[in-house]
């Protein structure tokens, strides 16, 4: 059961944000997506769940481009970003990556403090009044739900706050840049179970402002979390539906399989 205390549900017949065209996806000869087509609503978070070795961190990666100066790889079909292919010629690929963020399982943040974290990106991008830069660090803690942990801490090193908060920031200066779409790699997967309360609780909150592509630690995460679901088994998308709906009345027997457990 969505357990989103918000009280936010996302409304029915939302847009679709993302859109996943027939994708199949090699890394040298192993086929690592298989003819994927996946509307991706926006608004809303949407899980991608499976046993390691289903395509879902390689789906997130195409949708950022992470994947484009890896060699020996190769990619059929199309993602649509409001209704553009993101793999077009055209495409400025700087400026997708500022509407597609991405946060990965281990923080990350970067040398210096909590502040120069969070404005690197705005900074990069020429933002240089006080109060707009001001404006953004304050937004974007918040956001994050670590601004009243920090906001006397601005100015000490990143690296000396705990895991959590370092996740948590890491989230932050993504959002610094005002994504339209926020990538999460099992985010929380080496957090205590407090700082991961503390993430799901402000992914409630920015999926009202977001659309959210997630691929959680666990079930129960996802469980907890999914607007939607879908369901990878082998570079295979086996199911996609609301997430009430696959987590108490999955379609496939594949799906029943997976989240009661027997196997994954």
């Amino acid at each position: 059961m969505v357990m989103d205390p918000s009280g936010y549900d996302p409304p029915v017949g939302l847009p679709t944000k993302v859109r996943i065209e027939n994708l199949s996806y090699w890394y040298g000869d192993r086929l690592s997506l298989r003819d994927i087509t996946l509307d991706i609503p926006a608004n809303a978070i949407t899980t991608l769940i499976g046993p390691t070795g289903g395509g879902k961190s390689t789906l997130l990666r195409l949708i950022n481009r992470l994947n484009d100066l890896l060699e020996d790889t190769r990619m059929v079909g199309r993602i649509v970003l409001d209704g553009q292919d993101i793999y077009a010629p055209e495409v400025n690929v700087s400026e997708l990556r500022r509407r597609v963020g991405i946060v990965f399982a281990l923080p990350l943040p970067l040398p210096g403090t909590v502040r120069e974290n969070v404005l690197y990106g705005p900074k990069l991008a020429g933002i240089r009044d006080p109060a707009r830069l001001d404006e953004i660090l304050v937004r974007s803690l918040n956001q994050a739900a670590l601004w009243d942990e920090v906001k006397n801490r601005l100015d000490e090193p990143a690296h000396a706050l705990s895991g959590g908060q370092q996740q948590r920031l890491c989230i932050a200066r993504s959002l610094a840049m005002e994504p339209e779409v926020l990538l999460l790699d099992e985010p929380t997967s080496g957090l205590d179970p407090i700082s991961t309360g503390k993430v799901e609780e402000s992914l409630f909150a920015l999926k009202k402002h977001y659309t959210i592509i997630m691929v959680p630690h666990s079930i129960q995460q996802a469980a907890r979390v999914a607007d939607y679901a879908a369901f990878f088994l082998g570079g295979e998308l086996v199911e996609h539906q609301p997430g009430r709906g696959i987590f108490t009345a999955p379609k496939d027997k594949r799906t029943e399989d997976y989240i009661t457990g027997r196997f994954g």
